[in-house]
């Protein structure tokens, strides 16, 4: 019923193929949006289990799912909401021995994980292989998007320069609702790219504050 949609793209939805890097907070809201429009393919890479602490922002999984691989629960949950999205599994993390190989079968990448080190090496791989990269990231009651290596557009890299040493990830808490926000919009930045609609988040952070809900979007 969208004209900027329209059975064209609904076509192209479900010939594409995007994989999922990360299937927690941000991964979640990415997959259930993706599978319900129709994508024809979705790869999901997370190597953790679902645990009780994380349901809060975690929606793909409940309490009966606790210890059980996420991914799995993923592909089950998933396959009851659209059973003709086909769903490959990675129980596994993202590493720079697999990430070619997995990147290489699909046609863009969403961003749901939660470390600068795995970010860098979506980016690298991303770049050579010429596949857009849908980077999310959020903190508390804040959250960032933007699209990179989309038609030669900026990189990660571009927006964060790489540092010699990469610090860990510091855990910190954050509002169930703030990855609901931002991964719908990383599911509609995919959509659009797929379906050749509307104005990409290429070369642009879009920026949201919950607590405030002052948002702004700045030029790379």
């Amino acid at each position: 019923m969208l004209p900027e949609i329209g059975e064209a793209g609904q076509e192209r939805l479900q010939k594409t193929r995007v994989l999922i890097v990360g299937v927690g907070g941000l991964g979640s809201p990415v997959a259930l949006y993706l599978t319900a429009a129709g994508v024809g393919c979705l790869g999901l890479v997370d190597d953790d289990m679902v645990s009780m602490s994380n349901l809060q922002r975690q929606v793909l999984y409940t309490e009966a799912e606790v210890g059980a691989p996420k991914v799995e629960c993923a592909r089950r949950r998933l396959s009851t909401l659209n059973s003709m999205t086909r769903i490959e599994t990675y129980p596994t993390r993202l590493t720079a021995e697999n990430a070619e190989s997995i990147i290489a079968n699909y046609d863009l990448v969403v961003d749901g994980c939660d470390n600068a080190a795995t970010r860098y090496l979506i980016d690298e791989v991303c770049a050579r292989q010429g596949k857009p990269y849908v980077y999310g990231s959020i903190a508390a009651f804040e959250g960032q998007v933007s699209v990179f290596n989309y038609r030669g557009g900026p990189r990660y890299s571009d927006l964060y320069p790489r540092p010699e040493v990469i610090p860990p990830a510091q855990p910190g808490g954050v509002i169930g609702s703030i990855p609901g926000v931002i991964g719908s919009i990383q599911a509609t930045e995919a959509i659009k790219i797929i379906v050749g609609c509307g104005e990409v988040l290429s070369g642009k952070l879009y920026l949201v504050d919950l607590l405030s809900l002052r948002h702004d979007i700045i030029e790379i």
